[in-house]
């Protein structure tokens, strides 16, 4: 008499699992209702839902189908043809582009039994199809990396693009309409700038600079605080690319004798955008564009990513925690500084606090503060953005810099009358600053009353964690460079950049240098006796203050950055 098989009812995957012990026959029949309802495959459901493990669903179906089982992990993402199948058949099916050859397209699927998806991949490809069984949640985060990769990808170009472009100079009125006529996706020009900008974003870029010559044109991109050529286009396209960039940017195409300031918004993805400030400039042979790069995830990372030390993150936190005084910034430009200031505006952005900031221009956009440009043509000044802010009922105010006297003593007296100030200054460190604004004509005693905490900093490049080597430093020169005898002998080492395909000349990303000096009671005392900025200098120093040197060590003898990239930012 031939047995029955008690799981008959069920279909091929759920079956094997239950036979496998894997589920109980109603685990396997709730989830097999629970997946039709919701019209997704049985596997994605069985996982998401944590009833089988990945790997246990795909050995199970690989044994049931006889479909080989394939470790997705081992294959190079970017060798990934996922831009043969369109996004919404790869969702709608949960299948991806594996690889293609010849004719035939290879697509990891979870569910082999989708032959549906199969065929309907098939017919908008012209390919055939085969399925590769994969772990689903492998599959998973494969297919949602493969389409945020395609959102960034950068269209291909090839040279002959630009190389074949008709360019000719004709009367000036045929120019301009032709310059006009750029604004077309499909044009060389059009890919060549996308992929510029695209390519700046993607290798971590701050600015780019497109630079007109008398026999050439070149492009730079300023990444770690360094310029590095990166492309020399012909320069007979110089004028097309200039226009195509003041198009972008909205400014005005036909002027060409005063520099323009405008903004390109790039939206990458559904979920990132990134913002440029343009800026022209005519030099002898055409103008001259320099685009910064304002992404606002730099300012969201966190007090702990800006490189202080413990003792340094402590007296910061400490000063933007108090409800009224100023703390201000110091360092020269491209130092950090909008970094670190907005840094401080987010822990402070809640509800319940109004802040706000007047800028020139407005770096980085945040949800809740109230962000003002600038604009003295119209007389929109420093000055007068503070005074119709102290009329708004604010908390925390942010003045991008304090330029002037009008403006430092509007600063101060908001700071004096229960209100938060942030703002920079250029001096070269933290005493210096308040030497400088007795000399703006601030009275002592004001400085000494309103001043919470000077930040003077700088930013060093950070050697690549996947090249540095150890530097081998003479001992004698160690000891000048500002190491103690005690930590040489106890071992110290210090790194140097080699360079690799994973960093720019030995370094990637960059840390701050901190000189963090609260204005003490002592310090009040010694800035309304008119004491010099070597006077305030040597009392931070008997009170602890780190100096930029100091703090730039610290990060040598961490392994942090090189000590020849210290000596550039801090050496004098």
């Amino acid at each position: 008499m031939a047995t029955t098989n008690p799981f008959t009812h069920l279909g091929g995957l759920a079956r094997r699992l239950v036979q496998d012990g894997l589920l109980s026959e109603e685990q396997a029949a709730a989830a097999t209702q629970q997946a039709n309802d919701a019209q997704r495959p049985l596997v994605s459901h069985l996982v998401t839902a944590g009833l089988v493990q990945s790997s246990e669903v795909a050995v199970a179906a690989s044994i049931e189908y006889g479909v080989p089982l394939f470790d997705l992990s081992v294959i190079d993402p970017e060798h990934m043809p996922a831009s043969l199948v369109e996004e919404k058949l790869v969702r709608k099916h949960h299948a991806l582009p594996l690889i293609k050859r010849g004719n035939r397209l290879f697509l990891a699927v979870s569910d082999p039994t989708n032959h549906q998806g199969l065929d309907e991949i098939k017919f908008h490809t012209g390919l055939t199809t085969d399925a590769v069984l994969v772990e689903e949640d492998k599959l998973a985060a494969a297919i949602e990396n493969a389409l945020q990769a395609q959102d960034t990808a950068m269209t291909d170009l090839l040279d002959e693009d630009l190389e074949n472009l008709d360019i000719s100079t004709g009367d000036e009125e045929a120019a301009k309409e032709k310059e006009s006529n750029l604004d077309v996706d499909d044009a060389p020009v059009v890919r060549y700038v996308n992929k510029i900008l695209l390519d700046a974003i993607n290798s971590g870029t701050s600015d780019i600079h497109f630079e007109p010559y008398e026999k050439n044109f070149r492009v730079r991109y300023r990444q770690d605080g360094m310029l590095h050529e990166v492309a020399t286009p012909p320069v007979n396209i110089a004028a097309r690319l200039t226009a195509r960039l003041k198009v972008m940017a909205r400014m005005n195409i036909a002027e060409r004798r005063v520099p323009q300031d405008g903004r390109i918004k790039m939206v990458l993805s559904r979920n990132r955008s990134i913002d440029f400030r343009v800026n022209t400039c005519p030099t002898l042979y055409g103008e001259k564009i320099v685009l910064r790069i304002l992404d606002s995830s730099a300012a969201t990372l966190g007090v702990e990513s800006l490189g202080f030390d413990e003792a340094q993150k402590g007296n910061f936190v400490d000063a933007i925690s108090k409800p009224y005084g100023m703390v201000l910034v110091t360092g020269p430009t491209g130092s950090g500084k909008t970094v670190t200031l907005y840094t401080a505006l987010n822990m402070l952005n809640r509800p319940e606090v109004n802040i706000s900031t007047a800028e020139d221009p407005v770096e980085i956009q945040v949800a809740g503060i109230n962000q003002v440009n600038v604009n003295p043509k119209t007389g929109l000044t420093f000055a007068e953005a503070l005074r119709a802010f102290l009329r708004q009922d604010p908390d925390i105010v942010m003045v991008g810099e304090i330029r002037d006297l009008e403006t430092a003593e509007i600063a101060v007296k908001a700071a004096q009358t229960g209100h938060l100030v942030l703002s920079t200054l250029h001096t070269n460190d933290a005493p210096q600053t308040l030497t400088r604004l007795a000399n703006m004509g601030i009275p002592p005693f004001n400085i000494a009353s309103s001043v919470n905490l000077i930040l003077a900093q700088r930013l060093a490049r950070r050697l690549c964690e996947h090249c540095k080597v150890v530097d081998d430093v003479p001992h004698d020169a160690l000891i000048e460079e500002g190491f103690s005898e005690q930590e040489i002998r106890q071992g110290l080492q210090v790194y140097k950049p080699v360079g690799c395909d994973k960093c720019t000349k030995g370094y990637k990303g960059r840390v701050g240098l901190f000189e963090v000096m609260p204005v003490t009671e002592d310090m009040g005392k010694l800035i309304m006796e008119g004491g010099n900025a070597i006077q305030i200098r040597d009392l931070a120093l008997s009170e602890g203050l780190q100096e930029l040197r100091a703090s730039g060590l610290a990060k040598v003898r961490a392994g942090v950055t090189s000590l020849e990239e210290i000596n550039r930012v801090t050496k004098d």
